[in-house]
């Protein structure tokens, strides 16, 4: 058999298999401007929160049985050195409404999402334990 010559960069284009990946959720606070980049808008506070209009914070869910219980949310005060007994509390509130979250998680699959919230300490703040357990498999 001969073998062909075949010039540089001529291959043949093997079909890439399409494969829906897990996008990033992002976090965002509420007092901040939507951007296209955003996504699906989440408001994940129990509380609208204080001086904001619908129309500015432009959400497209609000799940409130996902936010943290009044309770709880008082309890914690994000004080800093509560936040691992905040963490645990909060992941045996959401493990109780596991169908909400199994199904918010299939609605932002695939999809770019931001979870929107009106507290300061992003990273002191159930919207950091909310997007761990939405990029978890199970809750």
């Amino acid at each position: 058999m001969k073998a062909r010559n075949r010039k540089a960069g001529t291959r043949k284009a093997v079909p890439a298999v399409r494969r829906r990946k897990a996008a990033a959720v992002g976090v965002k606070r509420a007092y901040q401007k939507p951007a296209a980049a955003d996504g699906i808008r989440i408001l994940i506070d129990r509380l609208w929160p204080r001086g904001v209009s619908k129309t500015v914070l432009a959400v497209d869910l609000w799940p409130r049985d996902l936010a943290p219980t009044t309770e709880l949310r008082k309890w914690y005060g994000h004080q800093p050195h509560r936040f691992a007994e905040f963490r645990r509390r909060y992941r045996r509130e959401l493990a109780e409404h596991s169908e909400r979250l199994a199904a918010l998680r299939d609605l932002i699959r695939g999809r770019a999402a931001t979870l929107v919230t009106a507290t300061r300490e992003l990273d002191l703040s159930h919207a950091t334990v909310l997007r761990e357990m939405l990029a978890t498999k199970s809750s």
